[in-house]
């Protein structure tokens, strides 16, 4: 907890209270999410602080700016992965002691282009220090926001005799396998009609997406000072550069060039259970195609700041490029089938897609990710950072319990494979995530230092058969009891533990054998079969002979 006086405390926070700085008094308790008649939550000035630009929420300072003392929100790691799984956005939190006062300063983020956040369906705004459901000038605001489009741009000086023939090509071949309606049309179109149908022209010129796509390299000076290129690096394992190589417009062919650079080498695997192939290519190329184009179509030209594919020979690829990640989660883009409203350079991706070079819709990340998993393999991690994403692409195994599960499980659903995933690469993941894994027998540990189960394969036959066989167990458990209490006339629940306990299934816990034990007796009781009495301090089990 960072100690600071309130003078400065009031300097630094405190300037004034306005649409973006929202002060809040709770001694004892303030609600994370909403609760039944108890709107004014950390979610609710969430949604509306993020319409108004973004902004702070600072607990507990009363309304007269006195500083007062809170017991509430003592756990700030769950706020915000509470606000995290309920709206998609990352905000950030400060704990203070303000002359030993504690205060949270909780920061929101700005809103996206035209993505308003709702609360329940409606979404908010602050009206002076009331939050009230936003109106329709302010929300109309938001949705018809302008983004500048610098994939847009025409370049006069550029002409037509800079065109890339081979690039050509390659682009009316893409053109008819998207539009196949078309394919007799296409060959009798001279060069600018194709340009304009393929939509890399505006009002008949030329473009900075047709300098990317289809122009000679010695064209991309026309683009200053903005950068089109992309570099591939090789390191080893010990993260030591081996080799490197720049590639430059037209891109429709560098993309090409890029991928026979990678080593995409045979990965074998040691066969276990009859489980995988004997061997399979280190990399899927559509994935590796897949990442570049929507490196290209996605990078923000205006950074100046190239694209770079890193090989690991030991272990990965890492594909980086300048740009927000638009749909702000991963989580998002798997379990959602809403494409985003907005693209950063929507004339470039308007272009790609008639190219077949990607889809505007965010299914590419899906499917990368649906390779990976069908492949036994980690699924691509991603780094979102602020104006950088990183995305890597594993060739190999980090934990072969991984693999067993998604061999052995068909009916794995993708976000089951995406958080199992997370715990093989030691992330964290919710509570209730791990909860359901352990009663599938998929991991061990306590949370949240949780593992993926060693032998992963028995556990899954032994739970199995423990399950199609659970009335013969019960039975034979239930006369193992019967038959120690007629040869000893009595026992301690710690002794019919003992009696039990090697003989219970190896899948089952300490504490799910203890309630196997529970169960067992508590069943023979109600049959009348054994009675529970007191002897002394202690609990024993006899016989109901009555």
């Amino acid at each position: 907890m960072k100690s600071i006086s309130e003078k400065e405390f009031k300097e630094k926070y405190l300037s004034w209270e306005n649409e973006n700085l929202e002060l809040k008094e709770a001694k004892k308790d303030f609600s994370i999410l909403w609760k039944k008649k108890q709107k004014k939550s950390i979610l609710w000035y969430c949604v509306a602080l993020w319409n108004e630009e973004g902004g702070k929420l600072i607990l507990w300072v009363a309304n007269n700016w006195k500083i007062v003392w809170t017991k509430a929100l003592q756990n700030l790691v769950e706020v915000r992965e509470k606000i995290y799984n309920e709206l998609w956005i990352r905000i950030s939190t400060e704990e203070l002691n303000v002359d030993w006062k504690r205060v949270i300063v909780i920061s929101i983020p700005s809103h996206k282009i035209w993505e308003p956040l709702k609360f329940y369906w409606k979404p908010l705004m602050r009206v002076w220090q009331q939050l009230r459901e936003m109106d329709d000038n302010t929300l109309r605001k938001i949705l018809n926001e302008w983004i500048y489009d610098w994939s847009a741009e025409i370049i006069p000086e550029a002409t037509i005799n800079d065109l890339d023939e081979e690039a050509l090509q390659k682009a009316k071949e893409n053109f008819k396998i998207k539009n196949p309606n078309l394919k007799d049309e296409v060959d009798k179109w001279n060069t600018e009609i194709f340009l304009y149908k393929a939509k890399l022209t505006k009002k008949w010129k030329l473009t900075k997406t047709a300098i990317l796509l289809l122009w000679k390299p010695e064209a991309r000076s026309l683009l200053h000072p903005a950068i089109a290129q992309i570099t591939w690096i090789l390191k080893d394992k010990d993260w030591v550069e081996k080799d490197y190589q720049h590639f430059y417009c037209p891109f429709i062919l560098a993309v090409d060039e890029v991928l026979k650079k990678i080593r995409n080498l045979k990965y074998r695997y040691i066969r276990d259970y009859s489980l995988f192939p004997d061997e399979v290519d280190m990399y899927d190329p559509y994935v590796i195609r897949e990442a570049l184009h929507n490196c290209i179509a996605h990078q923000d030209y205006t950074l100046w700041w190239r694209i770079q594919l890193i090989e690991n020979e030991d272990w990965y690829l890492i594909f980086t490029n300048k740009w927000d990640f638009l749909p702000w989660s991963i989580e998002k883009v798997l379990t959602t089938e809403i494409p985003p409203d907005y693209y950063r350079n929507k004339f470039l991706v308007d272009a790609m897609v008639n190219l077949n070079m990607i889809d505007t819709i965010w299914s590419w990340i899906k499917r990368m990710f649906q390779k990976q998993k069908e492949r036994f393999f980690p699924l691509p991690s991603y780094d979102i950072s602020k104006d950088t994403v990183s995305v890597k692409i594993y060739w190999k195994i980090i934990d072969i319990n991984y693999s067993k599960i998604l061999a052995k499980d068909k009916n794995l659903s993708l976000m089951d494979a995406y958080w199992l995933d997370k715990i093989q690469k030691k992330e964290k993941v919710p509570k209730e995530i791990s909860d359901k894994f352990r009663k599938l027998w998929y991991i061990e540990g306590r949370y949240p230092n949780i593992f993926l189960s060693k032998e992963i394969s028995d556990l899954i036959w032994k739970k199995d058969s423990y399950i199609k066989n659970k009335w013969f167990d019960n039975h034979y458990y239930k006369d193992l009891i019967i038959k120690y209490l007629r040869e000893y006339k009595q026992a301690t629940r710690k002794e019919i533990n003992e009696l039990l306990w090697n003989k219970l299934p190896d899948v089952l816990d300490n504490k799910q054998k203890e309630n196997k034990v529970k169960n067992l007796l508590y069943e023979l009781s109600k049959q009348w079969i054994i009675k529970n009495e007191r002897l002394g301090s202690k609990s024993i089990w006899k016989l109901d002979e009555n």
